[in-house]
């Protein structure tokens, strides 16, 4: 077992093993005690160490080769998208991606440029929890892990599957240059991210909101997009014309003042896009 993949195993051990010292939760988040501890654990990580790296990697770095180093990075752990299209029995997808690794590897010098989608070639992202999902097995209780951030009980032993069929993590390199991919993936990831960082810290409660953006995206993608629009609740159906006719302008009031209306006062759900799942 890879460096990594003991560390993910260690991480989601102490994940399970603080799960029995939650508190109250919300309906649906039977592990929110663990999870808000855990939140803001990496939140702190975060501020102190990871967005600052980011922010001067974005400065500093230019584009094009901030685009080539992600290129790579994701050349390197796209087996795991070709396994899971495999395991999934999505052959069209799988001959697709299979195309477009072996263009990038080659024509694409190891991936640091991406002829593949100039040749039309779809880039999917497929993983083992999607894969469970796809074969009926539920997610279980939203989990948070240390450092890892968001997942589910189904998806924190998958992260570990992956890692298997990560070439980022199954390379013969030396122990500094492993570190090194390592902390670089970390660092594209987190700058990919930065776009979302105002719509989250503009929300009431920060856990909540990545919570329940993390948990739509992630159903999202495990149901390739198909996912059933919520039916309305029993006690929302709308009331008969007849009880919901203006009400009488007092005797002192103009008609125009009672039936105006003032969309300032109106209460606008607060809803934004997720960030893209786990990332690995």
């Amino acid at each position: 077992m890879t460096v990594r993949a003991r560390f993910g195993t260690a991480l989601l051990i102490l994940s399970l093993a603080g799960c029995a010292t939650t508190g109250p939760a919300t309906p649906g988040d039977p592990l929110e005690g663990w999870n808000r501890g855990v939140h803001h654990f990496n939140d702190a990580i975060d501020r102190g160490v990871l967005k600052p790296v980011a922010k001067r990697y974005r400065k500093y770095v230019p584009q094009v080769v901030r685009t080539g180093v992600s290129n790579v990075l994701t050349n390197l752990a796209y087996p795991t998208t070709i396994i899971n299209d495999l395991l999934q029995l999505k052959l069209k997808d799988t001959a697709v991606d299979i195309g477009r690794f072996a263009l990038n590897s080659t024509l694409g010098l190891g991936g640091l440029l991406d002829p593949a989608s100039h040749a039309g070639l779809a880039r999917n992202d497929e993983d083992f929890g999607q894969t469970l999902g796809r074969w009926g097995v539920p997610p279980g209780p939203y989990l948070v892990l240390p450092l890892l951030g968001p997942s589910t009980i189904r998806d924190a032993p998958a992260f570990a599957v992956d890692t298997q069929t990560d070439l980022r993590s199954q390379l013969d390199l030396e122990t500094a240059e492993r570190a090194a991919v390592a902390a670089l993936s970390v660092v594209d990831r987190r700058a990919g991210l930065l776009a979302y960082d105002d719509q989250i810290s503009r929300a009431f409660d920060t856990y909540a909101f990545v919570r329940d953006a993390w948990l739509q995206r992630r159903e999202y993608k495990v149901r390739d997009g198909d996912v059933p629009e919520e039916e309305p609740m029993p006690d929302e159906e709308p009331l008969p014309e007849a009880e919901t006719a203006e009400p009488v302008a007092p005797a002192d009031q103009a008609p125009d003042a009672a039936s105006s209306s003032s969309s300032d006062t109106s209460l606008m759900p607060a809803s934004a896009e997720a960030p893209a799942g786990r990332l690995r």
